[in-house]
């Protein structure tokens, strides 16, 4: 009887045990549901230092080379925008989440599930959006390494975020960056990790059927006794003209990545060229191709290329910040802004600001003769992490001298990271990113602000199904022109 009750006992224990544990999470549990507000995730990539880790914080809009996150679209008067969510503050369960503004009410929509990444909490596998010539809305979930496959989304009606249906199969498909040109089809540039981080691309008349991988670059410099290849990619499009900027990754390995190569092609990928026409052939292999604009590896140091935009004729506009190491703290700085423009004949380089991270993140936007740049070059309250206060720095000479000319956010709580540009973007959600302390897993908050420096933050806790934003009052001023930092 004693050793009846013992095992009923132990039953029972386990039974109780096995209610009260967490259910696992699944992939695509949350599909096509919607969160009450804007929850961007929080991470930490673990390479820990002295000074923190080589990065952690906010990363509802990572990566730099998942591109484009919003677009605005004039038929509709919205602003639709893709970025990396969570269920709540204290998780870091990776949703893919979508949303727009409406440029007409000043209103945010609820965001909408695209796909649920289940037991993924990896930023890696953040969101990229396109919209087609008749409205309909594609969302690229990224892969991460060729194990974890990527997906494509597509609106079950034009203009409409509440329902998206898987298009095609799963494929390998890293920090993807699609693109749309009319009468010709669908551009994908990806990354495969065959071994290494490798650049490729793809085309598709439907979205759905895509053609094999075509190789972009795999550079081995076998004289210094290399045997891997690795790359990272920023690309942009100007009407049907499709760029890409890469650097390389010395023996494979990310943290040394350096120089930046330039190729472009105006006729969806059949021919690929230089800045002035000079035909280049794929893959890129030779460390020294022809197609190399920079070389700062001769100095030991490191390049993180940022954004690509276009002047006024076309011509490629290359944003790029360089150091000396990987890691963050005063050692391997310092951690200097520039721009790379092609003036039609040969490339102009220009020094623009510095900061305090290598993964201090913004973009180059282009009206007219006037470049801006606005990024978190100022220091924020976790001084060597991620990010920081967000200022604007502007040229009117073909980046020649660079002022800084606004000062979005001052004295923020937490670290201002990776602020994104939207194509075709117009007031106010001109420029966007999420905050959070890079120390510690913390709330983390999606901002957009205006051209002027107005500021706003979504709402992290919404009921209706539609939103509106709240000004942040950080006493913005502008600059004195003479102003220098």
């Amino acid at each position: 009887m004693k050793k009846t009750l013992l095992v009923l006992s132990a039953l029972l224990l386990c039974i109780c045990s096995f209610a009260e544990e967490k259910p696992k999470a699944q992939f695509g549990a949350l599909n096509n549901t919607k969160i009450d507000g804007f929850r961007p995730i929080w991470f930490d990539l673990g390479q820990k230092t002295e000074y923190g880790s080589k990065y952690s914080g906010a990363f509802g809009t990572y990566t730099m080379k998942h591109r484009p996150l919003a677009i605005y679209d004039s038929k509709s008067d919205k602003t639709y925008f893709v970025y990396g969510g969570t269920t709540s503050k204290d998780e870091r369960h990776l949703l893919c989440m979508i949303s727009c503004y409406d440029h007409k009410t000043g209103l945010v929509k609820k965001p909408t599930v695209v796909y649920d990444k289940g037991p993924v909490n990896d930023p890696h596998d953040n969101p990229a959006i396109l919209i087609d010539s008749e409205g309909y809305i594609w969302v690229y979930v990224a892969g991460r390494g060729n194990r974890r496959v990527g997906y494509r989304f597509r609106s079950t009606s034009p203009y409409n975020i509440d329902e998206f249906k898987q298009m095609g199969e799963g494929s390998i498909m890293a920090y993807p960056q699609p693109y749309f040109v009319p009468g010709k089809g669908f551009f994908l540039f990806e990354t495969r990790y065959d071994g290494v981080r490798r650049l490729f691309y793809q085309t598709s008349q439907d979205g759905v059927t895509w053609s094999s991988y075509s190789p972009l670059a795999s550079i081995i410099a076998k004289h210094l006794g290399e045997k891997k290849s690795g790359h990272y990619q920023i690309t942009g499009q100007y009407g049907e003209k499709l760029v890409t900027a890469f650097n390389r990754h010395k023996n494979g390995k990310c943290d040394t990545r350096t120089n930046i190569y330039y190729l472009q092609t105006e006729d969806f990928g059949k021919t690929w060229t230089m800045a002035d026409g000079t035909p280049i052939e794929l893959p890129v292999t030779d460390k020294d191709s022809p197609c190399k604009i920079l070389d700062v590896e001769k100095n030991g140091q490191c390049c993180y290329i940022k954004d690509v935009n276009f002047d006024s004729n076309g011509n490629p506009i290359i944003l790029y910040l360089t150091s000396y190491g990987h890691r963050p703290g005063p050692m391997d700085g310092p951690r200097e802004w520039f721009v790379a423009s092609w003036n039609g004949k040969e490339w102009d380089f220009s020094y623009i600001t510095s900061s305090t991270n290598n993964y201090d993140s913004g973009s180059l936007w282009v009206e007219g003769d006037t470049w801006t740049v606005i990024a978190p070059t100022e220091a924020g309250p976790s001084y060597w992490g991620q990010g920081g206060e967000i200022a604007a720095w502007s040229s009117s000479n073909r980046g020649k001298s660079w002022k800084k000319t606004l000062q979005y956010t001052y004295n923020s709580p937490m670290n201002n990271c990776y602020v994104r540009r939207p194509v075709d973007g117009r007031d106010p959600f001109y420029c966007f990113w999420a905050d959070g302390n890079p120390d510690v897993i913390t709330i983390s908050r999606f901002h957009f602000a205006d051209s002027k420096g107005n500021v706003y933050r979504l709402p992290y806790d919404m009921t209706d199904e539609w939103g509106k934003p709240q000004k942040v009052e950080y006493h913005k001023k502008s600059l004195h022109p003479s102003y220098k930092k």
